[in-house]
């Protein structure tokens, strides 16, 4: 039996759209996940992790949103295809996934 396992955070920033955003692309190419699709008007991107023998890869939708001139609000929403098997193994791999690219996007935004 197979199902979706989803997961959702949104965090803000204290940085511009512009900033973040080219941060968020950055970080997706360092992490080497896939960019599948890419809106530059509305400041979304879809990609996909890595898979591997016992897991399938995530599926992360990351949007960016101004709140004001210098704080975006990031969310970033994963989907990761489970069976039965692989739930067993791949076990909070998807929010960890969240914590991942979170971590990696405040690195960028650092530098």
């Amino acid at each position: 039996m197979a199902y979706v396992r989803k997961e959702k955070e949104i965090v803000e920033m204290d940085y511009s759209l512009d900033k973040v955003w080219k941060a968020i692309q950055k970080t997706l190419a360092r992490l080497e996940w896939k960019i599948e699709q890419i809106d530059e008007e509305r400041h979304c991107v879809k990609a996909k992790t890595k898979t591997s023998l016992m897991s399938w890869g995530t599926v992360l939708l990351v949007n960016a949103m101004p709140v004001d001139k210098n704080t975006t609000r990031v969310s970033v929403e994963t989907e990761t295809p489970v069976t039965t098997i692989t739930a067993m193994v791949d076990f909070g791999k998807t929010k960890q996934r969240i914590t991942i690219f979170l971590t990696q996007l405040a690195k960028q935004l650092a530098k």
